[in-house]
């Protein structure tokens, strides 16, 4: 049960004039948690804002300023979206625990909570330590999750090390029991991450996309999103020209409009339950900036959010093109559906399942791309089927 006693309201005098002077604005749609107003009700709620100001795990030796207030000034100036829109509240500021440990638990209950009543948590941190927090919101949920980040480093750092911002990734990968299925990084630069990193991500059969191979071909990018359950974005990926207010800026890395691209997609994606946004810093934000750039992320992932078009292969396919290869280079009969309406790719990856001593043949979906069924007809095995069959 959520409790206005577990979060700070929002005080930020702006977001009472946005509400008096622009009646089109997104905060006129949005149940913020305020002193005047009081906590949101949940009920019929779709987004969940979370502000977690909280950078005791960042693994860089400096105070932050509080920054939350920063981001919901700019993103509570946007325009509402068009249609019938999405019902929004703002849960204010997580209050931080006595101990770095106590916030985990607060958020990771938090979420959970969320999640159950079908309600997406939009957190606007902190350091990127709390993605941890997020994926333990799924614990109990009795389902393997993939987690999708938008990062120029994979965090995996050493087993002995306490949590931190730059090896949430690793103590994930180690904990138990473990829910995690796959894992996707999104944005990593080689010169960040070294060779043997990437080779240990082959060997976990995980997933990892280089900036500039990412770059090259959005569109591509977009059925990786669409396999995430959550996904964490690590403000640093964005170069500096762009984003110089996160924590460790860099002058490559995606652009503004590559980053709303990509949150366009995780909006639109049906199975992603929950986002975070880390590594906002505020002192080293130039004239709301970063701030504004965030705003705009989570604005593109709400209008991707609205144009949901649930076209995930059930049962029945009649909403689908079917296509079959029937000797392929994988061995076996490849199949691929194209949904009719939205024209997103999936592949089907045969898995087996043991019931009761039998072995039962299931059949997987896994998002793909046009490209992917074009390889399979040139007689090679797209690397996403390839990686899936190895980990089913």
């Amino acid at each position: 049960m959520l409790k206005a006693e577990f979060f700070a309201p929002v005080s930020d005098p702006s977001i009472d004039l946005i509400y008096a002077g622009q009646p089109d604005s997104l905060a006129s749609v949005t149940s913020v948690y305020s002193i005047n107003k009081g906590f949101p009700d949940i009920q019929n709620a779709r987004v969940a804002i979370i502000g977690v100001p909280e950078h005791r795990g960042s693994v860089f030796n400096r105070n932050f300023k509080p920054a939350t207030a920063a981001i919901r000034e700019q993103l509570y100036r946007l325009k509402k979206h068009t249609g019938e829109g999405i019902k929004m509240i703002d849960l204010g500021d997580l209050l931080p625990g006595d101990n770095l440990s106590d916030t985990y638990f607060a958020l990771a209950e938090i979420i959970s909570e969320l999640i159950r009543q079908s309600v997406i948590p939009v957190i606007i941190g902190g350091s990127q330590d709390l993605t941890m927090a997020q994926y333990k919101g799924y614990a109990g949920k009795g389902n393997l999750i993939n987690i999708v980040a938008v990062d120029s480093r994979f965090d995996l750092g050493m087993p002995d090390e306490e949590l931190q911002s730059n090896n949430w990734l690793g103590k994930i990968v180690m904990q138990q029991p473990n829910y995690l299925f796959n894992f996707s990084n999104l944005g990593y630069q080689t010169y960040f991450v070294g060779t043997s990193s990437v080779e240990l991500m082959g060997k976990l059969f995980f997933d990892a996309y280089r900036v500039g191979e990412v770059r090259t071909k959005m569109e591509e990018s977009e059925p990786v999103i669409r396999t995430a359950d959550m996904l964490s974005f690590d403000l640093s990926a964005i170069r500096q020209s762009d984003a110089p207010g996160s924590s460790d800026p860099s002058p490559h890395g995606f652009t503004g409009e590559e980053a709303c691209q990509l949150m366009m997609y995780a909006g639109m994606n049906d199975r992603l339950s929950s986002i975070g946004f880390y590594e906002y810093d505020l002192a080293r934000d130039r004239d709301g900036q970063t701030a504004q750039l965030t705003a705009h992320m989570i604005w593109y992932f709400l209008e991707g959010l609205n144009n949901r078009k649930g076209d995930f292969p059930n049962k029945n396919l009649d909403n689908f093109l079917i296509y079959r290869i029937p000797d392929s280079a994988a061995g076996t009969e490849m199949v691929f559906l194209k949904h009719k309406l939205t024209g997103r790719w999936w592949m089907e990856v045969p898995r087996i399942s043991e019931s009761r001593g039998n072995f039962i043949n299931l059949n997987h979906y896994l998002p793909c791309s046009g490209t992917d069924y074009r390889q399979a007809c040139e007689n090679e095995i797209p690397e996403r089927f390839w990686q899936a069959l190895q980990k089913l």
